[in-house]
């Protein structure tokens, strides 16, 4: 005859399953984690006011009390490549109570210009690497340790990739600038772009690797350039781009081929600033076709929700502030960006 349960071991069962959300897929995810935000903030304020902009918008993600902040970009289009201006901004930068997690914008680079007018950005790349990500932690007064590419011998260059994971959900950076990924029609060997396409390759095939071996929930890829990844066969991203080669193509197909293969959610998240194109959705908005999201963010203030084991796993909410001024959700500057005059060193 067999013994009824007695009450011990009931509360027992019941707290085993409360300790765990079983998924239809069969993976787990403790139960009571919380969601948590991330403040996305983007360097689109004007030369002049650069300082107290960035200053101020830091402050503001410190009172949403964010998991995590990412910075999109140093500085703005025009304003100086110099090793003075970078070092000012990652001073500004680590101000930031919360771990903060820079995501290099084409803006920062690949436009600069030493004093006789030939360009210089792959030095001044190098040097932003040799200044903003000389160790295996975040900017920022707390601590968040990050894993960066450049660990890799054969990598050593690309420091700025990094990854780490929160609640079952890896984050990761990668350098895709806008302009076309810096894809350049001048003769000869495009070594850059060709290198860094290796290194962005090797990458990708790595994050969405160990999302899928470690079985989470979710991917959240941050970059500058919008790769355009759910473009219909035969999009071209050409139009006002003297070349007829698209610098986002391998990036774009590569990652498509990996979501398919990967059963979780991945979502792409860019700071582009080029003008809209036709068709595009309103920025802000998180469009989907099947587990790859895409949303571009414009302006200098956005927050993203994850909430662990839970559907969506991904949304955008208004910041604190904006909902006690009463301003609409995610605010975005108006108009289409107008593109300054590339800086000098």
């Amino acid at each position: 005859m067999t013994r009824r349960a007695g009450p011990a071991l009931l509360l027992l069962g019941a707290a085993l399953l409360a300790a765990a959300a079983v998924r239809a897929d069969g993976r787990t995810r403790a139960a009571g984690e919380a969601p948590f935000d991330i403040a996305v903030i983007g360097h689109t304020f004007p030369d002049e006011l650069g300082d107290a902009d960035l200053k101020r918008t830091i402050a503001r993600a410190d009172h949403e009390k964010p998991a995590f902040v990412i910075a999109t970009g140093i500085k703005s289009e025009d304003e100086p490549c110099s090793d003075k201006l970078y070092l000012q901004r990652k001073a500004l930068l680590n101000k930031s109570t919360q771990p903060l997690v820079l995501v290099l914008t084409g803006a920062d680079w690949t436009g600069c210009r030493n004093s006789a007018g030939r360009s210089n950005a792959i030095e001044r790349l190098n040097r932003i690497r040799e200044i903003y990500y000389d160790g295996q932690e975040a900017l920022g007064r707390r601590p968040l340790d990050v894993n960066r590419q450049s660990t890799i011998t054969k990598f050593r260059s690309y420091a700025e990739n990094a990854y780490w994971e929160m609640h079952g959900v890896l984050f990761a950076t990668i350098n895709v600038p806008a302009r076309n990924n810096h894809y350049l029609i001048e003769a000869g060997r495009n070594s850059e772009y060709e290198d860094r396409l290796v290194a962005n390759r090797a990458w990708l095939q790595r994050l969405f690797g160990m999302a899928k071996r470690r079985q989470l929930d979710g991917l959240v890829l941050f970059s500058d350039g919008d790769v355009r990844i759910h473009a219909e066969p035969g999009f071209s991203l050409l139009a006002g781009f003297s070349t007829k080669h698209d610098g986002f193509a391998e990036t774009r197909r590569l990652t498509r081929v990996l979501a398919e293969n990967y059963p979780g959610k991945v979502l792409l998240v860019d700071a582009n600033r080029e003008p809209p194109v036709k068709g595009d959705p309103a920025p802000g908005t998180i469009t989907w076709r099947g587990n790859l999201g895409h949303v571009t963010l414009r302006g200098e203030w956005n927050v993203l929700r994850v909430a662990p084991g839970a559907e969506p796993l991904f949304t955008l909410h208004p910041a604190e502030a904006d909902k006690a001024n009463g301003q609409p959700k995610l605010p975005v500057e108006g108009g289409a960006p107008k593109r300054p005059a590339r800086s000098e060193r």
